[in-house]
């Protein structure tokens, strides 16, 4: 009892400290800029960060979200990062254990997470995330317990293969790009690690997600239906719902029609 409950906290604290190197991660792609080096340091100022003042959520907290040097104030998204991190990693180890299944959904869910607030920021899902994550994809369908290897594969072509065809019709239809093709591999990336069998229920979920949280956005900040809304972050979401509740769910949805 007591060693699984240390395992337990040792999952969340994990989970903490990977959510601060995807702050990292989050911040520095974009900007082409070393996820390694210089050190981590206030944006405003450039005071270096030191490790007393850098732990997850604690020093957020300690700091009242300011800098310790300027006290500019430091942006909300991070200890929400840090803190999504740590209940994704609680959940995947409860469900799996202190097992390679575990570290290696961690690390497919802690990308997913990234590249959705890279989108939000940017616009944009960098390659440097998604391209080398279609091929750990592959890597971990070699694994026992896992998908198999060739599901992998027609996840890959049938994910990105289904957006660039989406994304093909519509622009020829209307003159205007209507997916980019950071979308196309992220759905690529997630075939890769989750077959082809998920896919349609994923993109559903981020079709309807993407569309009334859209349509909010354009009504309440007053945009023109033109105003293009990342796409990224509902399949991110759609992946990660699929993930946890993905089996009940589809027993749900075509029993629908099944009856």
């Amino acid at each position: 009892m007591v060693l699984h409950s240390l395992t337990t906290l040792f999952s969340l604290l994990l989970g903490l400290s990977l959510g601060s190197f995807m702050n990292v991660c989050i911040y520095r792609i974009p900007l082409r800029r070393s996820i390694i080096s210089p050190p981590s340091a206030c944006p405003r100022c450039g005071a270096r960060i030191r490790f007393y003042d850098n732990i997850p959520l604690l020093s957020y907290l300690l700091l009242r979200g300011k800098c310790r040097h300027c006290g500019a104030s430091i942006g909300w998204r991070y200890p929400l990062v840090e803190g999504l991190a740590g209940l994704l990693s609680l959940a995947l180890f409860i469900r799996y254990g202190l097992s390679y299944q575990y570290i290696l959904t961690l690390l497919f869910a802690s990308a997913l997470v990234t590249v959705s607030f890279i989108d939000l920021d940017h616009r944009i899902i960098p390659d440097l995330i998604s391209l080398p994550g279609v091929v750990a994809g592959w890597g971990a369908s070699l694994l026992p317990g896992g998908t198999l290897w060739l599901d992998s594969l027609i996840g890959t072509v049938a994910g990105g293969g289904t957006l660039f065809l989406v994304a093909f019709v519509y622009e020829r239809l209307t003159g205007r790009e209507g997916m980019g093709g950071g979308d196309i591999k992220l759905l690529a990336m997630i075939g890769a690690w989750m077959g082809w069998r998920p896919l349609p229920i994923i993109v559903l979920i981020s079709s309807l997600t993407g569309a009334i949280i859209g349509a909010l956005f354009i009504v309440l900040a007053g945009k023109g239906y033109r105003f293009r809304i990342p796409f990224g972050p509902f399949l991110s979401l759609g992946a990660l719902f699929y993930l946890f509740f993905g089996a009940g769910f589809s027993r749900w949805y075509f029993s629908l029609f099944l009856g």
